[in-house]
């Protein structure tokens, strides 16, 4: 009788093939997966590309599209040439200037004008206040220029005679802007100087910034009040002290103002102003930094002037007597009497012999 043998009995889920096997499986599986990977990623990236360029060239033709017939239409079209350019200025600026500061000229297509750039080139003129430009179709442009007001003419130097002829000689506005205008219009010469401004150098076009100049510009604006524009007409302000302003009116009074409190300083002259006219006494010198006991001058009066020049001080009159002569004797004649008969007779004398010599020799 044969015997049989039983083979082992293998386990459940027990796997057919070995390790090995199974990771060269597994290998192969992953290589598979990324190449199908690799392919779709790279029929993505087409794609996108491919709807950037085309949006791209869209866009370009777009642009190049709307250049173009906006060039034509506007830009190379004749009807938009600028023909006309309106300046106008309530100042001594003239077209010329105006026109060759804002580098604009006509014949020029009104679209090619920068408004903007011809603005900040016209602000830096140092006449000009405020500039409006504007464009008018088709072909015109109007600039609407506010210039400075000058108030005061101003100079480093103390003694300004003619600040029309003096080169270092400036206008200068509220503001303190400098001017040095090529138009000197006639109510200039009756505005008042500031003088001795040495602090900083003086330049077109440029803002004082001393203490002292904005103190005399403010002294100047108050003192512009009913009142004292009639009364007290400020001819001269002086700054060269450093602590005070000395400033001389058109009747040749000398004031003197503290830098604070203008204001007080001013109403303090009005009441010795109304004093004085009311005394018909001139104000000769006025000095307004302390706030009692002022120091005060007055001017004297014709009348006393006159009796100086007739009497001066400080002379006695000389009494001149007459002296008889009698027949036959001849007066005494003093040393201060010959000595003013020979002054006075010494000068006409060799001069009316010489002319009787000359005419003489042309008669014979």
């Amino acid at each position: 009788m044969s015997r049989l043998v039983k083979e082992p009995a293998r386990a459940r889920n027990q796997r057919v093939s070995n390790t090995r096997q199974r990771r060269q499986q597994h290998l192969l599986d992953v290589k598979v997966r990324s190449h199908i990977a690799t392919h779709h990623r790279n029929k993505r990236i087409l794609v996108v590309t491919s709807k950037v360029i085309l949006s791209v060239l869209a866009l370009a033709s777009v642009v190049y599209g709307v250049r173009f017939g906006a060039k034509r239409l506007f830009f190379e079209n004749p009807d938009y040439r600028l023909s006309r350019i309106e300046v106008r200025t309530d100042g001594t600026l003239q077209r010329e200037q105006v026109l060759q500061a804002a580098e604009l000229r006509e014949g020029e297509n009104i679209f090619s004008v920068n408004l903007a750039r011809v603005h900040d080139q016209l602000q830096q003129l140092a006449q000009v206040d405020e500039v409006q430009v504007v464009r008018n179709m088709p072909g015109q442009i109007n600039i609407q220029i506010v210039e400075r007001k000058p108030v005061a003419w101003i100079s480093s130097d103390k003694d300004v005679l003619d600040p029309f002829a003096s080169e270092a000689a400036f206008l200068v506005d509220a503001r303190g802007v400098l001017m040095k205008e090529k138009k000197l219009l006639p109510e200039y010469l009756g505005l008042p100087v500031i003088a001795g401004c040495g602090n900083e150098p003086l330049e077109p076009g440029k803002v004082v910034e001393s203490f002292e100049v904005e103190a005399a510009l403010e002294l100047l604006r108050l003192s512009t009040r009913s009142f004292m524009q009639t009364r007290f007409q400020i001819r001269e302000i002086d700054v060269s002290k450093g602590y005070c302003l000395i400033v001389t009116d058109k009747n040749y009074t000398r004031v003197t103002f503290g830098f604070d409190d203008l204001d007080s300083q001013l109403q303090r002259l009005e009441q010795f102003l109304v004093y004085s006219d009311d005394s018909e006494r001139e104000l000769e010198t006025v000095n307004l930094l302390v706030q009692r006991n002022i120091p005060v001058t007055f001017t004297k009066s014709p009348t006393e002037i006159i009796n100086e020049t007739i009497d001066p001080e400080g002379e006695e009159p000389k009494i001149l007597k007459a002296t008889p002569v009698q027949p036959g004797t001849k007066p005494e004649v003093t040393p201060a009497a010959t000595k003013r008969k020979a002054t006075a007779s010494e000068p006409k004398e060799p001069k009316i012999r010489r002319a009787v010599r000359v005419e003489r020799g042309k008669k014979n």
